[in-house]
């Protein structure tokens, strides 16, 4: 069983609201002289003590917990985000900027009002929105928020909030939310086999296309399970309690402005093993660090140049240099969206002005027609699986999205083994170039010569079609390497 306290600066101010509830309550010196204990039971902190001082006694708390390898909340991390300091002066609160869809039926009449919210709820409907999103930025037990309206800009003011400042009836909500959090939020009971370790596997039930279906994921789920790993699916929402967890998997499609970067970046923060890691995506999901890397790497790749304007002089350039047709690639894209073949001048300025409006460099690459696409799985430099995409009906690419019948070609999964040694070597050199995460690497092969295309720092991993070989191996080699990871990780 996961066990959960509660850690107070006083018992003894703590109304008799939540005996009714069951949760243990314990002060923070009984915390601090009795924990660990020995042979216990995985441990879940919930910190009530004041936090708004640093190196306070609440402070100490989340920062024992970590260190004592409980599971707390508040992490060290959102307190330090929260006591911001200026010169001298120690603050307890941080002003959020409020994205435009948290603002609508917000009101000048707000200002100066303050609301509590409590683990991310409050009472008050209108600020409901607002306090998850707080929570979600800042995941603390208790805070207050007051919305602001200045020069066109809607902002709140999170402040951190002690439980000896609330009455009686807040105490009683507090702990009320409390315990629908941790019912929720927290798992109460473990899998009859008692895991080593927790993992989040992060997916977007919304997203059209993601890299793992449900089949995937199952197994990824149980193949976890056989290596001491306790995995479980969060969705974007559940990020802000990544710190509960020793590891994350991320099976959601990456992008550097975006959600998943975030979060790879503060589980990293927090101590988590990380795949795909903050510098895979940020490295794997911008082209033109690729091409550079793979230039300068003296990796296989098709002939490539740069270009920043639309001029007359910038496309005879680049038609002295490729000739028709050639590719134009945005920086960042992934399957195949922002990639277009153009096949004469007209296409060329037309494509060119309507891409540089969107970033500052296109990339231009020479064409290479090819009947497949290998794709080479790589995890930590070793090539694990093995597959052929063939090019949609009628098209150049593996995905032709302009088409919904043919979306997608055949493919072929073979064992590694199999696969041409130039094509496995050209793989190996490129993701050595981003890290030692996993990755799928594309190579197209003409002419007894390769060329590595792009590294994909998420590649796709789908029942049925990469494991075709290997089948539920696939699964076990990921995770394996996670427990591995995570077994160094306790060594240090």
């Amino acid at each position: 069983m996961i066990h959960t306290i509660v850690v107070v600066d006083s018992v003894a101010n703590i109304t008799d609201s939540i005996s009714d509830l069951g949760l243990l309550v314990i002060d923070f010196d009984h915390y601090l002289s009795d924990y660990p204990k020995k042979c216990e039971a995985k441990t879940r902190v919930i910190n009530l003590c004041a936090t708004d001082l640093y190196l306070s006694r609440g402070y100490y708390c989340s920062l024992l917990a970590e260190a004592r390898q409980h599971k707390v909340l508040p992490s060290v991390n959102a307190i330090n985000d929260l006591i911001i300091r200026s010169g001298n002066e120690q603050l307890d609160s941080h002003q959020l900027t409020l994205p435009q869809h948290l603002c609508s039926g917000l009101s000048g009449t707000m200002t100066g009002e303050s609301v509590l919210a409590y683990f991310g709820q409050t009472e008050n409907s209108a600020y409901q929105k607002i306090a998850k999103y707080a929570f979600e930025r800042f995941p603390v037990p208790i805070f207050s928020l007051s919305v602001s309206f200045a020069h066109n800009v809607t902002s709140v003011n999170v402040q951190l909030v002690s439980i000896d400042s609330l009455n009686a009836s807040q105490q009683a909500t507090l702990f009320e939310r409390l315990s629908h959090f941790i019912q929720s939020n927290w798992r109460k009971a473990m899998p009859k086999k008692q895991a080593r370790w927790d993992m989040a596997i992060l997916y977007n039930p919304e997203e059209a296309t993601p890299p793992s279906d449900n089949k995937a994921l199952k197994l990824f789920l149980k193949a976890a399970q056989q290596v001491g790993i306790h995995a479980e699916l969060i969705t974007p929402e559940q990020l802000n309690l990544i710190n509960q967890y020793d590891a994350l998997f991320i099976r959601e499609t990456t992008a550097i402005n975006h959600h998943t970067y975030h979060a790879a970046r503060k589980a990293e923060q927090e101590g988590l093993v990380v795949i795909d890691d903050a510098n895979s995506i940020l490295r794997c999901c911008n082209k033109v660090f690729l091409q550079d890397a793979f230039t300068y790497n003296k990796v296989p790749a098709p002939k490539s140049a740069f270009v920043s304007v639309n001029n007359e002089s910038a496309r005879a350039e680049l038609l002295q240099k490729f000739g028709f047709p050639m590719v134009l690639k945005l920086p960042e894209s992934s399957f195949s969206i922002g990639v277009f073949k153009v096949d004469d001048e007209s296409q060329l300025t037309d494509k060119l002005e309507h891409m540089l409006l969107q970033s500052a460099l296109v990339l231009v690459q020479e064409f290479i027609f090819t009947e497949y696409d290998w794709r080479i799985g790589v995890l930590n430099g070793r090539a694990i699986y093995a597959c052929r995409y063939y090019m949609a009906r009628n098209h150049w690419q593996i995905y032709n999205h302009s088409s919904k019948k043919d979306f997608s070609g055949r493919f072929e999964t073979l064992p590694t083994f199999e696969v041409p040694k130039a094509v496995l070597d050209a793989a190996i050199k490129a993701s050595a170039i981003v890290g030692n995460g996993l990755y799928g690497v594309d190579v197209k092969q003409s002419n007894n010569q390769v060329y590595v295309i792009e590294v994909n720092d998420n590649p796709s991993l789908e029942s049925k079609v990469e494991d075709v070989y290997l089948g539920k191996e696939l699964y076990m080699i990921i995770m394996q390497e996670f427990a591995n990871r995570l077994e160094a990780r306790g060594r240090k």
